[in-house]
């Protein structure tokens, strides 16, 4: 069980720290115009002045950048994988459920995308994980 923890880690690893790397360099890359898919656009978020770069940067950047290095150390260290396994599961549980109660206001859209998505099958996969934590050796 132990090595599905650990390539459940390495994934959500390698998939947070591009997110962040993505985040903290969209600026630079949307100024090189070398055609990389542009973040802000991939989530639907425009700046419309400086600070906003800076808090991409920081809250999508860096969060996500450093959420991706947690899960990379907790495939090594067990106490660690745990704690990222329930942060990322408390996360992306509590995302979800503000999507879901902003779309019960009226006029306002839905809460299924594919972001949605993830959020809902990471936080099966990791209650699934925080259940059967005992059973990992």
């Amino acid at each position: 069980m132990i090595w599905i923890l650990r390539i459940y880690l390495l994934l959500l690893a390698v998939m947070y720290f591009f997110i962040g790397v993505w985040a903290i360099l969209d600026p630079l890359l949307n100024a090189l115009e070398l055609g990389y898919p542009s973040f802000l656009n991939a989530v639907g978020l425009s700046v419309t002045s400086p600070l906003g770069y800076s808090e991409i940067a920081g809250i999508y950047g860096g969060l996500n950048l450093c959420i991706g290095i947690m899960c990379f150390i907790g495939i090594f260290k067990r106490s660690i994988g745990i704690f990222s396994i329930q942060f990322v599961t408390f996360l992306v549980g509590s995302i979800a459920i503000g999507r879901i109660i902003f779309s019960l206001f009226p006029t306002t859209p839905g809460f299924f995308n594919p972001y949605f998505l993830f959020e809902v099958i990471a936080f099966f996969i990791g209650l699934f994980f925080l259940y059967f934590r005992s059973k990992i050796k």
